[in-house]
Parts: structure tokens; C-alpha cells; sequence
């Protein structure tokens, strides 16, 4: 996983609104909040269903911005520059790009 790769870490409490693909990454210093599974034969209480609304309409929102800045071809494909920092660079970019398309529509 690119986490454990990266070994990302946080100096101070943050709040994290994960999916099912980061299970398992439980860093320090972070609020874990990750949908429920249905549990095997049975299902989910009327609390742990508010619970994955709640998660998934606040995921929805880093969905889109994330869907907004993939417009750029050069998001979606693959980056075959080396230069150091370049792929950080062209996403700051595009996330810059993003943000001044939804501010002045």
C-alpha cells in the first residue's frame, strides 16, 4: 500500500475520512473514520448505516474534487518524468487549476 511506502505520519490529531481500501492503515495521531462492513449472514444496525451515510456524504465531496482534477490528461495518465517533486508539481497544478475553474465558473 502507498501508505506503509510513504510512511505517512501526522504531528498533530487529525480527522481521516477513509474507504475500505485503507483498512489496515491506522497511523498515530489520526481519528479513523471508515465505513462499516456488513457482517457475514447479517446486517448492519440503524446506527452503523447513519454512521456510513455520515462518512459517505463528507467522501463525496474529496471524490469530486478529486474527479475535478482528473479533467487533466496528465493526472489520469501515467507520469514518465523522474525529475524530483515533478508528479507532486503537475497535481499542485491541477489541483490550483481545479479550484480557480470552480471559483470563477
Amino acid at each position: 500500500m502507498m501508505c506503509d511506502i510513504e510512511e505517512l505520519k501526522f504531528s498533530k490529531n487529525v480527522r481521516l475520512w477513509l474507504d475500505s481500501g485503507f483498512e489496515g492503515f491506522n497511523p498515530e495521531n489520526a481519528e479513523i473514520n471508515r465505513p462499516k462492513k456488513k457482517p457475514k449472514g447479517r446486517e448492519l444496525t440503524v446506527i452503523e448505516k447513519k454512521s456510513n451515510q455520515q462518512i459517505s456524504s463528507t467522501r463525496v465531496k474529496v471524490e469530486h474534487a478529486i474527479g475535478n482534477c482528473k479533467v487533466f490528461r496528465i493526472v489520469k495518465e501515467e507520469i514518465r518524468s523522474f525529475k524530483d517533486d515533478f508528479r507532486d508539481l503537475v497535481m499542485v497544478l491541477a489541483c490550483a487549476l481545479s479550484n480557480f475553474k470552480l471559483k470563477y465558473q
